[in-house]
């Protein structure tokens, strides 16, 4: 998730209640719609009935075939043939109920405002939750085998090809409980954290904020932000600040009985830190995370304080406005690129590093994998949904041509190329860990802006560029960390106690101001912007990922540029790997180390090096 324009989450069918402006859409040109009939036909499809009829038969099979046997099994003969099967069982129930999960997901994305989809949605969870509450004692059971007798079995086939999965299983042993409550956990989600979320996610979409007299949704709004008029984006602003405070007792509620519902969880597991359950789940060690967040917060006066005082001398003036912080600069051109011509920029810069890349992120155009227009009702923001091996990613945009759409296209790409590419890994290990998710999205879009620079024509232009480009690393990597220290102090807060909504303003407006400097001034209004972003709601600390991904691509990208041939071939490995290696596997062959410290300064000193560039050009 980035905020304004950027939000990238992962999580939407063809039909919409509103087009885009017709104004904007004759000049962005004809944009595509999804068509999930690569998933189903429809909510009411035969081929969806089936499936449905299958996992609720084969869940059933399965729970009959191997609960309370997996010890007996370990311990018999032909132990990894034995759990290797039921594994193979096991990842094919995976994969059909991942496709209905991916359908449901993105039917009701695609129009959330629509309640015969949010009804289907609904129901779907409910169903695949019932599914899975018959499965929950396989993970259970095979972490209660001892683990000599695991490490034995899984040197055999077919379990042996499924190591790294267990690998991943085992590191949550500590954490679990015992059988019933892990079974209560699991059925009361759809009640609790799923319900809140979805709530969450229902008001923002209903939410209209009124900007002039036009009354726009979230997405719309945002996009003000970036508009040339500066009293354009103060009224973007000042219509966020409105409707989000007069919302602020509902998302206040939502907050914090989401937090608290993180601490019970957490407290029952035994997680020490706010913080641990998604360290867990990213494959990512504590300390790791801790020097990217020292290390990035130590160079908050080095990039975002310094970038921010040069952008307020280019706008005439000592201090920005925060609806100013992602303004245009006074000599950028007022363009808009249409979706031809993104398109054409993207695969043009994804061929130049490797046709291969191009072929595969062609197909979403051709083959409509691609959601692009605005329209009543849509998810905000853009996403890559993998869905399922035996199918193909989906990605979800609102694109409205703004150079910065651009750059989100090919972000989303780059996911969505990654997504293919470790769909060889099967349903259990393709889903690669967040941090290391945001690498090939970060990388499309590093190849994106150096084609798009070295296109250049003139100094002005460059600078542009180069200034929009360090405005997005700005908002990947100091931003997501100053998100993540702020949502650090709201959990660690909310263990004392309900939080009201100015102690929650009050810890953003002490983190933002930290994180940009004293050339923000960050005015009335302003206190309520944290309750917009749909990550603190969704995936608690996932935004240190996108730093994560952001400072890895930096580093990962000078090796690139020095790189004899052969690094083409060594990065579609790690994608291919998806998430059946860790973090220091995938790294070692390119001579990198997200443990070592000094390994965040080099991403750093790319952002640092590009501001040195445009001070020398002021």
């Amino acid at each position: 998730m980035r905020e304004t324009t950027n939000k990238r989450h992962h999580a939407a069918s063809q039909e919409g209640t509103a087009t885009q402006q017709p104004q904007l859409e004759t000049q962005l040109g004809q944009m595509p719609e999804w068509n999930l009939d690569d998933l189903y036909p429809g909510p009411q499809s035969k081929q969806l009935l089936a499936d449905l009829e299958r996992a609720d038969r084969s869940t059933a099979a399965f729970e009959t075939m191997y609960k309370g046997k997996l010890a007996a099994l370990a311990a018999g003969k032909d132990p990894g043939e034995h759990l290797g099967i039921a594994l193979q069982a096991y990842e094919k129930i995976a994969d059909v109920m991942g496709r209905l999960g991916a359908y449901a997901g993105l039917y009701y994305y695609s129009n959330m405002a629509d309640p015969e989809r949010a009804k289907f949605f609904g129901d779907m969870q409910e169903k695949l939750t019932n599914f899975n509450k018959r499965l929950l004692f396989f993970g259970l059971e095979l972490n209660k085998i001892d683990d000599d007798l695991l490490d034995q079995a899984a040197e055999q086939e077919p379990l042996k090809r499924f190591k790294p999965w267990l690998r991943e299983l085992r590191k949550e042993k500590p954490y679990q409980l015992d059988d019933k409550c892990e079974e209560l956990f699991h059925e009361k989600a759809v009640t609790g954290r799923a319900a809140w979320t979805r709530l969450f996610s229902e008001t923002m979409t209903g939410l209209r904020f009124d900007v002039n007299g036009e009354k726009l949704a979230l997405e719309p709004t945002l996009n003000k932000l970036l508009d040339p008029d500066g009293a354009v984006r103060k009224a973007a602003a000042m219509a966020l600040a409105k409707t989000l405070g007069e919302n602020q007792r509902l998302l206040t509620l939502i907050t914090n009985t989401l937090a608290k519902d993180k601490e019970i969880s957490d407290r029952w597991r035994g997680f020490e830190d706010v913080a641990d359950s998604r360290h867990l789940a990213n494959s990512v060690e504590r300390p790791v995370v801790e020097a990217l967040e020292q290390a990035v917060r130590a160079a908050y006066p080095r990039i975002s304080h310094r970038y921010y005082a040069l952008k307020a001398q280019w706008m005439g003036t000592s201090q920005l406005e925060f609806w100013d912080r992602n303004a245009p600069l006074p000599e950028e051109p007022k363009r808009l690129y249409s979706w031809d011509e993104a398109r054409r920029i993207v695969l043009d810069a994804y061929a130049g590093f490797a046709p291969e890349m191009a072929d595969i992120a062609r197909q979403f155009f051709d083959k409509a994998w691609i959601d692009a227009p605005v329209r009543e009702g849509k998810s905000p923001g853009a996403f890559a949904h993998p869905t399922v091996p035996s199918a193909h990613p989906y990605v979800l945009l609102n694109y409205q041509g703004k150079a910065r759409d651009v750059m989100t296209l090919a972000h989303e790409l780059g996911h969505g190329v990654h997504q293919v590419l470790a769909n060889v890994q099967g349903p259990l290990m393709a889903p690669t860990p967040l941090t290391l998710a945001e690498t090939a999205s970060v990388f499309g879009e590093m190849l994106t802006f150096k084609k798009m620079l070295s296109e250049a024509k003139d100094p002005i232009e460059r600078k542009v560029m180069l200034a929009s480009k360090v405005e997005d690393m700005i908002n990947t990597v100091v931003r997501q960390i100053a998100f993540y220290t702020f949502e650090r102090k709201l959990h660690t807060a909310r263990r004392e106690g309900e939080l009201t909504s100015e102690q929650i303003g009050e810890l953003w407006m002490s983190v933002q101001g930290e994180s940009l400097g004293p050339a923000i001034r960050l005015g009335e209004g302003y206190q309520v912007f944290w309750s917009y972003i749909p990550h603190f709601i969704n995936s608690p600390f996932y935004v240190y990922a996108y730093a994560f991904g952001d400072c890895l691509v930096n580093s990962l990208y000078a090796v690139y540029e020095q790189a004899e041939a052969g690094f083409a071939e060594k990065y579609f490995d790690m994608l291919r790997a998806g998430g059946s290696k860790h973090h220091s596997e995938l790294l070692a062959p390119f001579g990198l180390d997200a443990s070592d410290p000094a390994f965040w300064q080099k991403g750093l000193a790319v952002i640092e090096g590009m501001i040195d560039e445009l001070e020398a050009m002021t």
